[in-house]
Parts: C-alpha cells; sequence; structure tokens
C-alpha cells in the first residue's frame, strides 16, 4: 500500500463508495470498464451504510454472495450491539453485574480482542466505557454532563473489572463493577467487515470492496486488476480528501473527532471518549488513519491511538498488531 500526496475531490461518478474517514475512489467510472461485471449494493446497517461491491462475471452469483456477506454483517449487529437491549451485550450489559451472563463464542472472542486491546494501549481502548459514552450522549446533548458524574467514572480502567468465564460449559461474560457498560462500538464494525469478506471468500469472491461507514477492506483487486484506490477525507471538508493509498487485500479505518459532536459556549465536544478523564480525548489532530491485514485490528487501533502522539501510536501497534500501520493524521 501506497500513500500520494493530496489530491482534488472526486467527481460524483467516481466514487464507489462513501464513509465516515474514507472514501473508496474508481479512476473511471465502471460502466467503461472491460471485463468482470460490478455488482453493488448499498444498505443501512449498524447505525451507518454499508457498501459493497463484487467484481464476478456472473451477477446472479455475485447477488448471492453480498446477500451472505449482509447476512453477517446484521448478525454481528443483533449479537454486539449495545442499542440493543436482546443482544447478547446488550443482555450483558443488563444482567451481568455479579452474575455470569453466557454469550456466543464470537462475542467471547471480540470483547477478549478489545480487552487486549485496552491491554496494549494502557487503557486508552476500553470496551467497558459503556456508561461513559452514555452520560456524553454527543448524538441529543447541547451541553456537558454534570462534573461529579464526569469524575467518578473518570480513570476508572474499567476494563479490568470485565471477566470472562465459563458458565455450564458455555462462554460467559462477568462485569465486577456495576458502572461497567460494553460498548464495542471501536471493535465490532471491523470485525463485521472481517466476517463480510469471509462470507464473500466462501462463495468464492477473490474481487470486492466492503465498505461499513468507513471501516472497509479491500479484497483482491478493483475491475481492470488495479488495486483499490482509497481517499482519506478531509476532516475539515466532508466532500474533499486529503490523501490516496492504493489498497490490496488489506484493511482501512479511521477515527475522527469532525462526525458526531456538539458545540457548547464555543467548545466542540465529539463521540471519542478518553477512559482516563471520561470526557472526549483531547487530540492535535482531527483524525487518524490505520492500515492492517485485518479490519477488526485496523478499527481499534484507529479508536486506540487518536489522540497519542507517533511514537505512541508505534508503541501500542507493535504491542498489538505489528502488520498495522498509521498511514496518516490529519
Amino acid at each position: 500500500m501506497s500513500a500520494h500526496g493530496p489530491s482534488r475531490a472526486p467527481g460524483r461518478r467516481e466514487f464507489l463508495a462513501l464513509g465516515v474517514g474514507a472514501f473508496v475512489v474508481a479512476s473511471v467510472p465502471f460502466a467503461r470498464r472491460r471485463g468482470p461485471a460490478v455488482t453493488r449494493r448499498t444498505l443501512p446497517v449498524m447505525g451507518t451504510i454499508a457498501d459493497l461491491a463484487v467484481v464476478h462475471r456472473d451477477v446472479r452469483h455475485a447477488e448471492g454472495a453480498i446477500d451472505a456477506a449482509f447476512a453477517e454483517l446484521r448478525h454481528v449487529e443483533a449479537t454486539m450491539s449495545r442499542f440493543l437491549p436482546v443482544s447478547e451485550v446488550g443482555t450483558v450489559n443488563r444482567l451481568a453485574a455479579g452474575v455470569p451472563v453466557t454469550v456466543s463464542a464470537p462475542t467471547r472472542d471480540v470483547i477478549a480482542a478489545a480487552l487486549a486491546w485496552a491491554h496494549a494501549s494502557h487503557g486508552a481502548f476500553d470496551p467497558a466505557i459503556g456508561r461513559v459514552v452514555e452520560l456524553w450522549d454527543v448524538t441529543h446533548r447541547q451541553h456537558p454532563p454534570e462534573d461529579g458524574r464526569i469524575s467518578r467514572l473518570a480513570g476508572r480502567q474499567l476494563h479490568r473489572h470485565v471477566q470472562l468465564a465459563t458458565e455450564k460449559g458455555a462462554p460467559a461474560v462477568y462485569l465486577a463493577d456495576p458502572d461497567i457498560h460494553l460498548d464495542l462500538g471501536g471493535i465490532a464494525k471491523g470485525y463485521a467487515v472481517d466476517r463480510a469478506v469471509d462470507a464473500l471468500r466462501a462463495w468464492g469472491i477473490t474481487d470486492a470492496m466492503v465498505n461499513v461507514g468507513g471501516d472497509l477492506y479491500a479484497l483482491g483487486s478493483a475491475p481492470g486488476g488495479d488495486p483499490w484506490r482509497v481517499g482519506i477525507q478531509d476532516p475539515a471538508d466532508a466532500s474533499a480528501i486529503i490523501g490516496m493509498l492504493d489498497v490490496r487485500d488489506r484493511a482501512v479505518a479511521t477515527s475522527g473527532d469532525y462526525e458526531q459532536f456538539f458545540r457548547y459556549r464555543g467548545v466542540r465536544y465529539h463521540h471519542l471518549m478518553d477512559p482516563a478523564t471520561a470526557a472526549p480525548r483531547q487530540s492535535p489532530a482531527h483524525s487518524v488513519t490505520i492500515e492492517a491485514a485485518s479490519c477488526m485490528d485496523a478499527d481499534a487501533a484507529a479508536t486506540a491511538v487518536f489522540g497519542m502522539s507517533d511514537a505512541q501510536a508505534r508503541s501500542v501497534l507493535q504491542a498489538r498488531a505489528r502488520d498495522a500501520r498509521v498511514v496518516r493524521w490529519a
């Protein structure tokens, strides 16, 4: 993968997909390409937009593969969304304070990966700060919460009180602190992308793009055999890109403070929470873009290192995902 300098914003016909932090760009419109057809579908899922494009001569086969990929995305949402009270994560949040709650093996594995990222980042990534996220609720709030409510949750290292167990032979989760609510929002979307890619591969698809709200995986090649082109969004202008990547069989994810926020008395409060302060994380950059072998790692890494120095970010990636790298701060 290689990064290029600033580029103009592509025209409307050049967009393949648009997500938070990333454009997937085709250098010429697909209708002018020769060779395999491109079958594309865009649908809402996981609170964002998923855009899947499959390069395959048999359109009906491609449609079946896309059906399977979207089924995986919906399954991850149904089991791991904190917004669904009957999801596995929702059930853990309701019931697991004081008693183990059984979960599926995939949910356990994602929680385990999230806890490993928490350890590698010294708590900068914390899947147990759901109550902090709920407290700030930047989508609906118009002013910060009371200082006392913030300070009660600050610096608690809540991930240390999430315990993975076995209950009657099944995976289980136990929350040893009543202030814990799990929030897998910084890792589950990337995991869902990986599951969708696995579904496409199971259908024999070798070339595709899966983009879920800007967390994406470029499988194989774009039409014509070129790498997929990914443009990094300018945090100051949602229609502009500030860098280009050529991507093949790799994942890209971006975390930024410019999509979800509110303003109060001239201060912007965004959705990326710092577990140490239980408040929006301070950062000299407005976004960070990560490239990695898996989208789950790219997603978690982008969340973990946002607000860090370049040296700190490299240290975290070295500890947890040595194949990952910071592509760009913006």
